[in-house]
């Protein structure tokens, strides 16, 4: 790789490495799967950046390249994840606001497809025709695993105790 290349390459993960980071994790929910994730996703765009960083912005390849890995490493995770969670929780600093315990499990427990239809279309704010055309699949494909998607997490929200209303307007 010419040495302009590299500058290149270095600045784009300057640039994007926290909200790659934020994407995976909202696709593994864990820190460690995450910080996995980007650097693999990152490694596999490394050995194409001639090729990507020609084509204009990487930064929709790079998040093709994370949920697609994300979703080959599901079955693995499966059962890394049974390990884990018999392990006592450590304290770790927050890095991401928009994590709720409730609501990463509740993603968590999402298949794969709708979990990566979620992150892309309302955390990472793509429109529907980019998250079909990242997913590789069609725009009413990315409307029905949204709205199915939605639903689920409407049903896990509304039957945590924490999140129902308390007093006010009747």
């Amino acid at each position: 790789m010419a040495t302009e290349d590299e500058t290149g390459f270095r600045d784009f993960v300057v640039r994007q490495r926290a909200a790659l980071l934020r994407t995976a994790y909202l696709l593994t929910g864990d820190d460690g799967h995450a910080e996995d994730l980007v650097q693999t996703a990152l490694l596999k765009t490394y050995r194409h950046w001639d090729r990507v960083a020609g084509r204009g912005d990487p930064t929709a390849y790079v998040r093709r390249v994370l949920v697609t890995t994300a979703t080959s490493w599901r079955r693995r995770l499966l059962s890394t994840e049974q390990v884990m969670d018999a392990l006592p929780e450590q304290p770790h600093h927050d890095r991401y606001p928009e994590r709720s315990t409730v609501v990463i499990e509740a993603l968590r427990a999402l298949p794969p497809r709708m979990r990566a239809v979620v992150v892309l279309r309302y955390y990472e704010d793509q429109s529907e025709a980019q998250t079909a055309e990242l997913l590789g699949c069609s725009v009413g494909t990315v409307k029905t695993q949204a709205s199915r998607a939605m639903g689920r997490l409407r049903e896990a929200l509304a039957a945590d105790p924490a999140l129902r209303p308390t007093g006010g307007v009747s």
